[in-house]
């Protein structure tokens, strides 16, 4: 790619290659001060409800409980795109802790969609590998993937170039894009069939209704988080044509959609008084 070289590098989450601070810059640190003022608190309350036993325990939750620990860590990019304008140390961690939006959000996702698949499509194996010690097994394995993609990230804009790096992202983003996709449409199905003498189980049916749209909230969600950074990613690797605004709107879904996990699990757990 001749346009793409070294100096090619993303200053932000949404990949900008300007230096100064123009709209597109102004509305990254917006976004990125949105996440750490309301995504940070509500991911902790999240966290200190799982631990403190609220919902159904920190078995069931423990991958709710990773994911949002993830996601606080997220939020603190704030400091660090602020930070590396004036310390150009602070770029080598930015671009180190990249691994947590491109891995780490992603994959506990799709351990918990791959969870609800088991529970729902294929439930003597959800049971089978229902206690804790399995989720803490995944989840170390999720964490020392997670720590390998920081340094992927690291040594992809560093030593090799953006385009390396986009085609990193969106061959990742793609896959757990499918296996989510696969695990939720299996599940919508499922639950939109009725079993036998079900009709006459008036509770059994609002639950099942109750589960089928939390699951379609989910999967549009995801869709919006994932979605438009395949495409424009797709567009940038098949065209070398670099669009700042197509990744903004890609980072806004992104960011946006991240909010929906904790506000889903804090109406479950009736912590939102006008939903109650």
């Amino acid at each position: 790619m001749n346009n793409c070289t070294d100096n090619f590098l993303p200053e932000s989450s949404t990949f900008s290659t300007t230096q100064h601070f123009g709209p597109l810059n102004i509305l990254d640190l917006c976004l990125h001060g949105f996440k750490f003022l309301f995504g940070f608190p509500a991911h902790f309350y999240v966290v200190w409800l799982i631990i403190t036993g609220t919902g159904n325990g920190v078995a069931l939750e423990f991958f709710m409980l990773n994911l949002s620990v993830c996601e606080m860590a997220i939020s603190l990019n704030i400091f660090l795109y602020v930070l590396d304008r004036w310390f150009s140390s602070l770029k080598t961690l930015k671009y180190f802790t990249l691994g947590l939006c491109v891995t780490g959000r992603p994959l506990f996702q799709c351990l918990m969609c791959v969870e609800r698949y088991l529970a729902v499509v294929h439930p003597v194996t959800f049971l089978k590998y229902k206690p804790l010690r399995y989720r803490v097994n995944c989840c170390i394995v999720a964490w020392i993937i997670i720590l390998g993609s920081c340094l992927c990230c690291l040594f992809t804009i560093v030593l090799c170039n953006f385009y390396s790096y986009v085609c990193y992202f969106a061959l990742q983003f793609l896959i757990f894009f499918s296996i989510q996709l696969f695990c939720l449409v299996a599940v919508l199905r499922a639950l939109k069939q009725s079993g036998p003498g079900e009709k006459k189980k008036e509770e059994e049916n609002h639950m099942k209704r109750r589960a089928f749209y939390l699951i379609l909230i989910t999967t549009v969600s995801m869709i919006i988080t994932y979605l438009p950074y395949i495409i424009t990613a797709l567009y940038f690797i098949l065209s070398q044509h670099y669009v700042q605004e197509h990744f903004t709107v890609a980072f806004v879904c992104y960011i946006l959609a991240g909010f929906v996990q904790p506000v889903l699990y804090l109406n479950r757990v009736r912590k939102f008084s006008c939903f109650q």
